[in-house]
């Protein structure tokens, strides 16, 4: 059985810590919260196993720049850093040492759950990975009726080519390369415009309508692309790839 992710929370803010921590536990995610980065840099030379670090970047002792810088040493655990000051020069250091993210204070929580999510994602998600195997770069794919030409980015079947635009493409072919597999909305949009949905985006659900309407897909009762309520859409077809 897979474990929940644990998630480090860096803040000297005992009720921001205590506020992240009964929040993110709401997804799904553990939580270790540290008042310094001194006290996780211990843990972490002990042995804490990490999927990734929420890391205030003024801190007592070792500033969250100086933590990050450390982390890295020895880790590729990804980093959200927090700032409250939102200057250019201290997001910028922050990247350039090796935070993977970062965060303007004050923020929603909701926000910082999606950005969270997708930095797990990118670090390996096993539930977003997919079928295709890297460095294998099929030519193409097959499902149904219907030959999507990944070199051409071409869509067609038996009576000629479909125009897809850039995003619908997109969206195609990260779903034949997970058939079966319920995708969330979130990983959607992170895949095809690298940005984690907000509360009321609908720009993948426009996106999956407009793509069905190009495979002639119903959208009361689609045979194709189908929806999960609450947690997605899936790719209800069995996919060949050539090679």
């Amino acid at each position: 059985m897979s474990r929940d992710p644990c998630i480090a929370v860096v803040d000297d803010d005992r009720d921001l810590r205590e506020l992240l921590d009964r929040y993110l536990r709401g997804f799904g995610l553990r939580v270790r919260g540290f008042a310094d980065g001194d006290s996780l840099l211990r843990e972490v030379a002990a042995g804490l196993q990490m999927d990734a670090v929420v890391l205030d970047l003024m801190l007592p002792g070792s500033d969250g720049l100086q933590v990050c810088q450390r982390l890295r040493a020895s880790s590729s655990v990804p980093v959200l850093m927090l700032t409250a000051r939102g200057e250019l020069v201290d997001r910028v250091l922050g990247l350039q040492l090796g935070a993977d993210d970062y965060l303007v204070k004050p923020f929603e929580p909701r926000e910082l759950v999606a950005r969270l999510q997708a930095l797990l994602r990118r670090a390996g998600s096993a539930g977003d990975a997919p079928a295709v195997a890297p460095g294998t770069s099929p030519r193409a794919a097959r499902f149904g009726p219907w030959r999507l030409d990944f070199e051409r980015r071409e869509l067609a079947a038996s009576d000629g080519p479909v125009p897809l635009g850039g995003g619908e493409y997109k969206l195609l072919r990260f779903l034949l390369e997970r058939p079966g597999r319920v995708v969330s909305r979130d990983a959607l949009l992170d895949a095809i415009h690298g940005r984690a949905a907000g509360p009321y985006d609908r720009a993948v659900d426009m996106l999956v309508s407009r793509l069905r309407a190009r495979l002639g897909d119903s959208a009361q009762e689609p045979q194709l692309i189908k929806t999960v309520r609450g947690e997605g859409y899936f790719l209800a077809a069995q996919v060949e790839f050539e090679r």
